[in-house]
This record gives C-alpha cells, structure tokens and sequence, in this order.
C-alpha cells in the first residue's frame, strides 16, 4: 500500500510538473502552420479583452502570437478552428532568445489593451461593401459604426482605431453620376447626405464631408490611429486640400466649380499626396491623378495573373512599427482593383513610409505617416480576395478565404494600436 502510494504521488508531481511546465499558448502565423490565420487576430483581440497580455513575436513564423495558458484561451482557439501549440516556458525561454539574437531579424512586442474600433460607414452601404467590415466581422472583433453624426459630436474621443468605408470626401457622390444617376440607390444616397448637411447647418454635402474630414484629422493628431482603403484615401486628402475651394461641378452641388480650383489648392494639409491634379469632368469616373488604375492598365499594361505588390522588409528592432503593419506569411500579396487602386509614386509626399509597392507600374499600394500625436495607414484597393469588385458584386465570403494576405494587412493594422511603444533605435 505504502509502494502504491508512493507511486500515485510520484506520478501526480511528474504530471503537475509537465502542467506547470505547458504554461504558454503560442499561435503559429507561417503559411503552413496556422489553419485560420483571420480568426487567429480575432483571438488575440479576445485575449486582450479579457486582460490577457499577449505577445506579438515579429518575423517569428509569420509574426506568431504568444499568451499565458488560459484554459478560456485555448478552447476559443479550439472553437474558432485556429491552430495552436501549448508550450512551456523552457521552450517559450528558447524563442525569445532566438529572436533577441542581434542577428535575428525579430523583436517581441507586448500587446497590453484591446483598442476600442470605430468603422466610418453610412447606414446605407450600397452599393459597396466593406473588407474592413468584413474582416472584423469574420475574426469576430467587435467594433462601432459610426457616421457623420458621431464624428460631428466628437464621438471619436471614445476610439482608439478609426477606418473609413470606402468613402467620397469630396462631395461628388463617389463621381458615380455618368453611370449611376438614375438609380434609385444613387438617388437614396444624395438625399441622405443633403439632409444630413442641412442638419448640421452646411449648403452643400462638400462643406459636411469637410467638416468631417477635420474632425479626423483632430483625432489623429490628438494620438488616434486612422486606416483608409480605396477612395477614402485619395479623397480624403482631396478634402483637406481643397478647404475653401468649390472643386464640385453643377451636377454635385447645383453650381460651377471655381476655374482656380487647381490653382487654390493646399497640399501643405495633406497627409500623404502633393503635387497631383484634379479630375474635372464629371463624366470621369476618377477624382484626381493619385490614383494609377488607368495608368496601369493603358501605359504599363498590368493583367491579373502578373499583378502582385511586394511587402518591405523593415528591420523590426529598429523599425518596429511598419514590421508590425508588414506581418504576413509571404511578401508577396495577390493585387486588387478598386476606385483608388494604388498611389502613383510622383505624388507622394517624402515624409511618407512605402510598406508595400508595385514597381513596374511605379505605384504605391501601402503606405503609412504619422501626424501630431498619431499614424495614418492608407492601403489601396477595394477587396483583397475580389480582384475587380464591381456595384452589384456580392460581399466576399471569407470562410473560403481563412488564410489571406490581404486580408491580414487590414488585421496588422487593427492590432496595432495595442501594442506598447518601444522608442525607435538610432
């Protein structure tokens, strides 16, 4: 009796000492080793919901994911259908001195709150969806729709992450007038924004999407974190350069827009373009000559099976930030259209950051800048998994698309401004 007892406690402290031992979660991020990469950030985020820190290993297989074993943790993981390793902290002990080897090009950093998320998007979305709406729906984050309302009350002081919808901020009905006028979505969307503006005391919906703009740009410099894809981008900066200038034909707002209008604009305001020119005619599906969708295709020919942009490979202990944005497992991310497809290079300012471009076709597809207290993050194109989203198009499903790089980019930056800041090397 005494032999078996002996036994049983033997076994009990071998078994305790391996449970104590297995004290680590680790998400693997390469290519082969995660089944659902989306729903792995989704995991990370309830983490840090619950006051779980987590560890973002850059450049570690794909910029895997690391937590303290949580029994709540590891069956969300099961129930998400995202993979993962129980590991101990020996094991963990030998990672963390790989990646601090100064020749590793990695660095750990620690995710401590879970940002609050705010998505700029009209209760009416038609006749586009959203990839950002999408994605966070799909990897189960939460977030906030806001609108104009909102921004107008200064509801943003309530978020850490904005994103614009696919958004006009100029006041020209996304230019969808020469095809789409005479829809009755078309129709809906100008009513809506003309009664908004008259509510907040503006004459045109330009004057509205101009206040709104500036509350934004209040809010990133105030220390926010503001991402925009597809036309919010271009658009937006449209926006600040053109305060006090009508750029709007009659068909927009009921009047000529100013002959001078080029002439008056103030690229000082912008984030991230100078020197481009305005699209006039209001039959041009186009706002501006930042955007190179046409150019690409007519000057450098680009077809589907040969468009691909390329990722930057940062130095992640000196540059941690846009090694962050850049967490992927692969640098080479499929390419997709949109209205604002990719930034031609002649129109960047020098003070932006290129994280991902396309060089034959001279173009940016991914860029980032800070301003005041807070960072920007501009990526081009509309849907990372639908190559030439047209109006009509069906939302993207994203349960056949669990392992996308695209989609991670959007990802990167929601995560982002949960991480704790470490002062950049020099």
């Amino acid at each position: 009796m005494i032999k078996m007892r002996s036994l049983f406690v033997l076994l009990m402290t071998v078994l305790y000492s391996f449970t104590a031992m297995a004290s680590k979660i680790f998400i693997p991020m390469d290519a082969d080793g995660q089944a659902n990469h989306l729903k792995a950030y989704g995991v990370a985020y309830a983490a840090l919901k619950a006051n779980i820190a987590v560890d973002w290993l850059l450049n570690y297989r794909g910029g895997s994911f690391c937590m303290d074993n949580v029994e709540s943790m590891e069956r969300l993981c099961k129930l998400r259908g995202v993979t993962y390793e129980v590991i101990s902290d020996a094991q963990y002990v030998g990672i963390v001195n790989e990646i601090s080897n100064p020749d590793y090009n990695g660095d750990i950093i620690k995710l401590e709150k879970a940002p609050r998320i705010a998505v700029y998007t009209p209760l009416n979305k038609e006749p586009w969806d959203d990839a950002v709406t999408l994605v966070l729906t799909y990897a189960e984050i939460p977030f906030d729709k806001i609108y104009d309302d909102e921004v107008l009350a200064d509801d943003l002081a309530k978020y850490d992450w904005l994103h614009l919808h696919h958004e006009d901020f100029t006041g020209q009905y996304g230019k969808f007038w020469a095809q789409f006028r005479n829809t009755s979505w078309y129709q809906n969307d100008q009513k809506t924004a003309e009664a908004i503006a008259a509510k907040h005391g503006f004459s045109k919906v330009s004057q509205l999407q101009l206040a709104v703009a500036k509350k934004i740009r209040d809010f990133v410099a105030g220390g926010g974190y503001m991402f925009a894809m597809c036309s919010a981008t271009d658009t937006y900066d449209i926006a600040l350069a053109a305060e006090g200038t009508d750029i709007c034909d009659v068909p927009f707002d009921g009047d000529p827009m100013d002959p001078k209008a080029q002439q008056k604009l103030d690229f000082t305001k912008c984030f991230a373009f100078k020197d481009f020119r305005l699209e006039t005619n209001p039959y041009v599906y186009e706002y501006s000559d930042i955007d190179n969708t046409n150019p690409r295709m007519q000057m450098y020919h680009v077809v589907p099976t040969s468009d691909y942009f390329t990722l930057f490979n940062f130095s992640a202990k000196f540059d941690p930030v846009p090694t962050m944005l850049c967490q992927d497992h692969t640098t080479t991310i499929k390419g997709f259209m949109g209205q604002t497809t990719a930034f031609r290079d002649e129109v960047l300012k020098s003070s932006v950051l290129v994280m991902g471009d396309y060089k034959p076709a001279h173009e940016a597809r991914y860029i980032h800048g800070e301003y005041g207290k807070g960072t920007w993050t501009f990526y081009g194109g509309h849907d990372p998994e639908a190559y030439e989203h047209k109006v009509g198009d069906p939302p993207t499903d994203l349960n056949l698309h669990p392992n996308s790089p695209g989609y991670r980019l959007i990802l990167n930056n929601v995560l982002f401004p949960a991480a704790k800041k470490k002062p950049r090397k020099t």
